[in-house]
């Protein structure tokens, strides 16, 4: 069995897989000030509450986009698996190809992603992962990674209007029943789930116009349940994404 974790702006998942079988998952709160020790008790923790605690692993694998996080949780994962697990980034094998300015600029998640859709989808594909920033990755019909979008999340959005503006205040995410809200709570929540599923299909239009071809809409992250079913554009929601990304990308760097 192998220990993942992929490690958010504002969360961490934890997994576990064998094979091709996802066994478990569970989110934890991204501390960028938690020591080793400290993220070795959660991640155990997390582990004995879902009855996987007495379990022993045959290796590990990190994808993170929080540098400061990521020696931390690589030395808690080393002590539970007893070797140092893989870290996605520079050197491991992808099987992508990468077509960007820089690709050493490609953030660990947007790959486990990108690999785990090429894998399982027909290209080319629109990939949208919804976390505390959206992005949107491009993978052409030639499975060649050719770019995307990076925009706020909602979360991001929510806290930046509450924080800026001094009668607006502190919302849940959640769709309000009508998309033209007749209180300020609900303006805000259409504004928030309506307009960012407006967003996601305006966005998907124009990287198929660029493109001059329809493509496979792919949707994951923490809150992307919340906005793809209101999206008027097909979008296969995937939560599992990342994960089966670091599935294969662990199977490609056995030696």
């Amino acid at each position: 069995m192998i220990l993942a974790a992929d490690i958010g702006n504002s969360n961490i998942v934890i997994g576990c897989f064998e094979g091709d079988s996802i066994l478990f998952t569970e989110r934890l709160s991204t501390n960028r000030h938690a020591t080793a020790m400290e993220y070795m008790v959660l991640i155990k923790s997390a582990l004995e509450f879902g009855g996987f605690g007495c379990q022993s692993f045959e290796g590990g694998i990190i994808s993170s986009v929080v540098p400061a996080v990521t020696r931390m949780v690589k030395n808690a994962m080393t002590r539970i698996v007893g070797k140092p697990p893989l870290v996605v980034g520079p050197g491991l094998k992808t099987g992508l190809k990468i077509r960007l300015d820089n690709a050493a600029q490609l953030g660990s998640d947007r790959v486990a992603d990108a690999v785990a859709a090429v894998n399982n989808y027909p290209c080319p594909l629109i990939i949208i992962d919804m976390g505390t920033a959206t992005t949107i990755s491009v993978v052409d019909e030639n499975q060649n990674f050719i770019g995307g979008m990076i925009m706020p999340g909602l979360m991001v959005s929510r806290d930046a209007m509450s924080a800026k503006a001094a009668q607006l205040p502190q919302i849940s995410l959640e769709a309000p029943k009508k998309t033209i809200g007749r209180n300020t709570v609900d303006c805000m929540r259409s504004g928030i789930i309506y307009g960012t599923a407006s967003t996601i299909d305006g966005a998907i239009r124009h990287i198929e116009e660029e493109l001059g071809q329809s493509c496979t809409v792919v949707s994951t992250g923490g809150l992307s349940a919340l906005v793809t079913p209101h999206c008027k554009r097909k979008v296969i929601q995937d939560s599992d994404l990342l994960l089966k990304g670091m599935m294969i990308l662990y199977r490609k760097n056995q030696v």
